[in-house]
């Protein structure tokens, strides 16, 4: 790579067919790229095929999106090209627990997570004190039955005045509407327990104990609006035992949920996943 290239990450899906690989390669080289990482998968139930590419090339982004436009109208491909490594503009949603906010902060503060936290939000202000310790602006949005699409209207123009590329619930303790739901696709991830349906409602592990389950479990996934159905991006999963009490369950569920969000917000933010109908293909 010289001082004139720039690396770039090229994600694409399109109906499968003869000549894809080919054709992409091949405008990449066209354009002096030189790839240093590729995937691909054929997904043969949807007969849709996915791809993501790594390449270094001395052209601007904009000559280069442009050819690829080209290529994707042949193909009928849905496509994105970004700068390899540019932190991703995210806004993080929180109520009252601080676990996976304060992780994904930490992160970012150690360069470890690609991302850029513009601001945090909430429907409480249990974690403003979080979110000033790590320099970061804080909005309360508060919500009632009675006000929830007025919150939710705030929120959209916070997304829009932040310019705003992902959404992260981090333990946020509020069922976004369908229409927020789908203003927001692709682009929200939640993380949730992966007791349901079977443990619903307060205080889930102290309900597993009383079961006396033997996994602690927790999924991170695209918010949809079927509430937490959305398309998986990872979980996460911890073995535990009778010697186990609520407390220590509930330490390690959080651990687990931890770990789970923030692979899958650096899998997004690298551009790893990719939409396949309500599943989703993450090349790691």
């Amino acid at each position: 790579m010289t001082d004139a290239d720039t690396s770039y990450v090229l994600s694409l899906s399109c109906p499968d067919g003869p000549g894809i690989v080919h054709a992409v390669s091949g405008l990449l080289a066209e354009h002096g790229g030189n790839i240093t990482e590729s995937q691909q998968f054929g997904d043969a139930d949807t007969g849709l095929f996915f791809m993501r590419v790594e390449v270094e090339a001395p052209v601007a982004r904009d000559v280069l999106a442009q050819a690829v436009g080209a290529l994707g109208e042949r193909f009928g491909m849905t496509w994105r090209l970004d700068v390899a490594g540019r932190p991703m503009r995210t806004l993080v949603l929180v109520s009252r627990s601080e676990h996976c906010a304060n992780d994904l902060l930490f992160r970012e503060r150690a360069h470890t997570l690609p991302v850029d936290i513009v601001a945090m939000a909430g429907n409480h202000t249990s974690l403003a004190g979080l979110a000033d310790f790590y320099g970061k602006a804080f909005h309360h949005i508060p919500v009632t039955p009675e006000t929830k699409p007025a919150a939710e209207q705030e929120l959209l123009r916070l997304v829009d005045q932040l310019d705003v590329e992902l959404v992260v619930l981090a333990r946020y303790m509020q069922i976004l509407s369908p229409a927020l739901s789908e203003a927001l696709r692709g682009r929200a991830i939640n993380i949730h327990h992966s007791f349901l349906p079977s443990f619903k409602g307060a205080r889930p592990y102290f309900q597993a104990h009383d079961r006396g389950v033997k996994l602690i479990g927790a999924t991170a996934h695209y918010v949809t609006s079927d509430l937490d159905e959305g398309p998986i991006i990872e979980q996460e999963v911890e073995r535990v035992d009778h010697t186990h009490t609520p407390e220590s369950l509930t330490a390690v569920g959080a651990d687990v949920e931890r770990r789970a969000l923030a692979r899958a917000v650096r899998w997004h933010a690298e551009h790893r996943v990719l939409l396949d109908g309500h599943r989703t293909i993450v090349f790691r």
